[in-house]
Parts: structure tokens; C-alpha cells; sequence
């Protein structure tokens, strides 16, 4: 895999592309303040006439996310823009319920704004048609062995598993903790199906490509879009299945879980580990 190159602002790359496709979680804040100098790189860039927009595999709805970056203070002129794998999960559970489909919820109860007021009915696990997964009920010391038995018993029933949140792991201030994602790659690798909503899988970006055009008033083909994330197993192998050029933020989630990525060979060999590769390498976003 090519080694990326290392910038130090993302000055340097602005006129290269007219729309950003930003991560969330990792690259704009840690999951309880953000990191500074952040937001202003993004909105610099759209003061240059470019457009962003927020791509995140959070569990929920845009409109919480920008609630919860407004209450934490990430400033809500650095986007043009959300995507999230709730919204996409909402619109799944709008199809089914209109097909008489039913459901059952495993998550917790943050994450009760992603079914509100969706027409389908939500029964226990047995008599559901599938199962939507969006997070761990105590992701703050819970792990995927915590899940073992409920696996068990969704593989015995020949559950379909609807992940909502296809992160594994993510930075939540100097912790790292396990998402749903983390279990619903068990429950696959154990034989059980699953439907991933989200980054790395095609459909999302193809999603972002269409609203980033609409944005600009341009043709999808004429988006140069430069995507942002820390995510070594999401954002990066995402991106390069799209076809567009990444810049990976290394002092994110790889940089929690100490890995050391001070040369562009020490970045590339982390991002191998995965099968992939970025254009660029950052250790925090700054213009």
C-alpha cells in the first residue's frame, strides 16, 4: 500500500477538491470535547466556496447529532450537512413497517430518538422479523463477550441482525469503547446475517455524493470530494472503495489505542492492517 503524505493544513489541499465528506466522532471531537482548531478548518474551507458534509455512523438522527455538537461546542457553521447510519436505519424501519414487517430493538436508552415515531411495530426478539442492534446497553464496560449468549440465541432463531452502527471501537474522552458493530461482526462471523448501515459500505457514500452535488448545483461527476475520518476499519477503506482520496486523521481513534504513526511508513503499516490506504495523513485537522 502507498504511504500517505503528511500535512500539516488543510490549506494545502483545497483547491484539489470542492466538498469534504467529514467523519464525526474521532476527527471533530473525542466524544466529550472538541478538538480544537477543528470546526474552523472546515469552515475555512467552505469560506473558500466548498461544501461539507458530516458523515457519521452514529445510531441516531442528524438533528440529534447537531444537537449534541451544538451542546458540546463544535460550531454548527464548520458544515453544510449530516448523514448518519440513524437516518439510513430509519428509513429502513419505514420500509419494513410499511410491508407489516415487526422489529426488535436492542440499544440503549440514548438511543431512543432512532425509532421514535416510526410506523412499525417493535416486539420482543422471538416474534420479531429482525433484530435492529444500535449499541451496546452499557457501552462504558460492556464487550462483545457480554453478547455471547444473546448471540447463541439469534443464530438458534435465524435472526437477520440490522446494525445501525457499524463502528467497532470509539474514542469517548482517554477511553476507548466497543460499538454494536464490534458484536455484529461476531454474530456474522458465527453465521448470522447481518445488514450494515453505514461506513465502509457503498451505499452511504453514494448517498453523500448525491447531496455534496446538490450542494454544489453540479453533476455527481463533477464533485471532487475529499473524505476525513479516523477510522481505520470505516472511514479510510470507505473512502478507497468509492474511489475517493481520504485524509486520515492519525491522532483519532488509532492514536487512543497507541499506535504509533509518527512517518508515513508507520501510517501506511496501520492502514494495511486493514487493506487499505489514504492520499493524506493528519495528526489532528487544523487549515
Amino acid at each position: 500500500m502507498p504511504a500517505p503524505k503528511i500535512i500539516s493544513s488543510l490549506s494545502e489541499l483545497s483547491t484539489a477538491y470542492n466538498a469534504i465528506i467529514c467523519d464525526v466522532w474521532g476527527v471533530l471531537h473525542n466524544g466529550e470535547t472538541p478538538f480544537a482548531g477543528a470546526d474552523e478548518a472546515l469552515l475555512a474551507f467552505r469560506q473558500a466556496g466548498g461544501k461539507v458534509l458530516l458523515l457519521s455512523n452514529a445510531p441516531r438522527p442528524a438533528a440529534t447529532v447537531k444537537a449534541r455538537l451544538d451542546e458540546i461546542g463544535v460550531r454548527g457553521d464548520a458544515y453544510d450537512g449530516i448523514l448518519t447510519s440513524g437516518d439510513a436505519a430509519r428509513s429502513l424501519l419505514e420500509e419494513r413497517g410499511a410491508l407489516g414487517q415487526t422489529c426488535f430493538h436492542l440499544g440503549p436508552d440514548k438511543d431512543a430518538d432512532l425509532v421514535a415515531g416510526i410506523n412499525i411495530e417493535f416486539c420482543d426478539m422471538e416474534a420479531a422479523d429482525f433484530i435492529l442492534f444500535s449499541g451496546l446497553y452499557d457501552d462504558s464496560v460492556e464487550t462483545p463477550d457480554d453478547y455471547k449468549d444473546a448471540i447463541a440465541t439469534w443464530l438458534a432463531h435465524g435472526k437477520q441482525l440490522v446494525c445501525a452502527n457499524p463502528d467497532r471501537l470509539v474514542q469517548v474522552g482517554d477511553k476507548v469503547i466497543y460499538c454494536s458493530g464490534a458484536v455484529a461482526e461476531v454474530y456474522e462471523n458465527s453465521g448470522g446475517e447481518v445488514i450494515w448501515l453505514g461506513k465502509p459500505y457503498p451505499a452511504v457514500y453514494q448517498r453523500a455524493q448525491l447531496i455534496l452535488a446538490q450542494m454544489l448545483g453540479l453533476d455527481a461527476a463533477d464533485v471532487r470530494a475529499l473524505a476525513i475520518g479516523d477510522g481505520p476499519k470505516t472511514d479510510i477503506p470507505g473512502a478507497a472503495n468509492a474511489g475517493i482520496d481520504a485524509l486520515f486523521i492519525t491522532g483519532g481513534l488509532a492514536g487512543a489505542m497507541g499506535r504509533a504513526m509518527e512517518t508515513p511508513e508507520d501510517i501506511a503499516e496501520v492502514l494495511a492492517e486493514e487493506n487499505t490506504h489514504a492520499a493524506f495523513a493528519q495528526r489532528h485537522l487544523a487549515w
